[in-house]
């Protein structure tokens, strides 16, 4: 081999390809520029490894000590942005392995014993998911809360409730924001329950058969807060769930964040004037000196793009290959960081949007009464004091409801005798159940809009967060 072949040689499989590989080869193979967000799991899951391999008696404890050291030592570097990160060596396990040679000598060399990068790249990925699983249960335990500060100091504003985004009943504001509640909390059990299933260790699967080495892989398990070891090697380099249930978990909560970004894209036009916007997540037109826009929840709107289009991609890489380990997996990091980072970012900007916003109660209350929102009420009404069955209640109804519009005015403007004219067996006692104060109140069932139940709501979901 000439001496420029030497310099060319891939340091990390020597002479097996004395030639090197071209730019191309080391730019496709290379996950370093990415992967480097790894290299506190990386030195992590090495330390946990090396303690093992001195407690079972496979290398020395002064070896031990050594490497322990030296990737603490690495890790400084990382930490200071003094350390020197080489597309040459392909990804962080190896840069960091490389660095730890140069700092302590041959026990370096005696860190991988018993391990691949196999099992190496599947125990630090765990390790980093499951920090970003904690981050997301975090983010949305505060979002929680403030939806709940809302919900109670609104728990009796009336506002009125859509379907199909016509005006269907008055419900109340702190309804309507418990609504978010039950959702979020949703996810954050999705995520929890996302920790619990993943919460397994990769490390010791070795590169698809375990070892032949008498290591402890419970111990390793322990060190590293996993329940348990994988129970099967194969399966423990191969599996990508964790991050796919992740990228899951993160895709239905960036579509609640979505629907609630959509609604005060609407309530905060002029056109609705339901809630006032903060001005720390809004902002102002370049020519319209008039304008406040809803620029944060817009983008929020958007993020799930982003994080859907992760999820399809992970399940796409994943879905043809056999089992164990491919290359194809090394397109598993790229979106997860990217859906993590957009996710937190989200639940943030939400958390923020929720805490400062300000409903305009004039404006929910008009809005409630409009539209013939207590409609359901009379024909309840025509049910319960009149005992007439539903469907002949509803055309009653209906029938009221063509002769308000006839005349311009609501239900609660209609007189008696217009009323009687549809149905002789009208009382005055009707008018009592056609304001939205009286609507609201008279939905008791359990979880519905009467402010005594969505206090007792909050009050479960209170005590549940502790």
């Amino acid at each position: 081999m000439t001496d420029n072949n030497k310099k060319t040689a891939n340091a990390m499989w020597g002479g097996r390809f004395a030639a090197g590989p071209d730019a191309i080869m080391e730019a496709i193979n290379a996950s370093i520029g990415y992967d480097k967000r790894l290299a506190p799991q990386d030195i992590t899951g090495s330390r946990a490894h090396a303690a093992m391999l001195a407690t079972t008696g496979i290398i020395t404890d002064n070896d031990a000590e050594a490497i322990r050291e030296g990737l603490l030592t690495v890790l400084s570097e990382i930490e200071n942005g003094a350390f020197a990160y080489s597309t040459a060596l392909e990804d962080i396990h190896m840069n960091v392995e490389a660095r730890l040679k140069e700092l302590i000598g041959e026990p370096a060399g005696r860190l991988h014993t018993a391990r691949s990068r196999n099992d190496q790249v599947a125990t630090d990925f765990r390790l980093w998911v499951r920090d970003q699983l904690d981050a997301a249960i975090d983010g949305l335990d505060a979002l929680i809360r403030a939806f709940l500060d809302q919900a109670e100091a609104g728990a009796d504003w009336v506002m009125p409730g859509f379907t199909h985004l016509q005006t269907a009943q008055p419900v109340t504001w702190g309804h309507h924001m418990m609504a978010y509640v039950e959702m979020f909390g949703r996810d954050k059990s999705r995520f929890e329950d996302a920790r619990r299933r993943m919460n397994e260790s990769p490390l010791g699967a070795a590169a698809l058969a375990g070892t032949g080495f008498a290591i402890d892989r419970h111990m390793t398990a322990e060190a590293l807060g996993f329940d348990r070891p994988m129970a099967n090697s194969l399966d423990a380099v191969s599996d990508r769930d964790h991050a796919l249930e992740f990228l899951s978990c993160a895709t239905i909560c960036a579509m609640h964040l979505s629907r609630f970004s959509e609604e005060l894209v609407i309530w905060s036009s002029a056109q609705f004037r339901f809630v006032t916007m903060s001005d720390r997540f809004s902002t102002g037109s370049s020519i319209m000196p008039q304008k406040k826009n809803p620029d944060a929840a817009e983008l929020i709107r958007a993020k799930i793009g982003r994080i859907m289009g992760a999820m399809v991609a992970l399940f796409t890489v994943m879905k043809g290959l056999p089992l164990a380990y491919s290359k194809d997996m090394q397109e598993d990091k790229e979106q997860v960081f990217d859906a993590a980072d957009t996710l937190m970012l989200s639940l943030a900007a939400m958390t923020g949007m929720v805490s400062d916003l300000t409903a305009n109660r004039d404006a929910l209350a008009a809005a409630a009464s409009s539209g013939f929102s207590t409609a359901t009420d009379l024909a309840d009404w025509l049910v319960r004091e009149l005992g007439l069955p539903f469907r002949d209640a509803h055309h009653v109804t209906g029938s009221l409801v063509a002769m308000a519009e006839g005349k311009g005015c609501d239900l609660p403007d209609l007189t008696l005798d217009d009323m009687r004219s549809v149905h002789e067996g009208i009382t005055e006692g009707v008018f009592d159940v056609l304001t939205v104060d009286a609507s609201v109140a008279s939905r008791t069932s359990y979880g519905g809009t009467a402010p005594v139940r969505v206090r007792e709501q909050i009050a479960r979901w209170r005590s549940a967060l502790g």
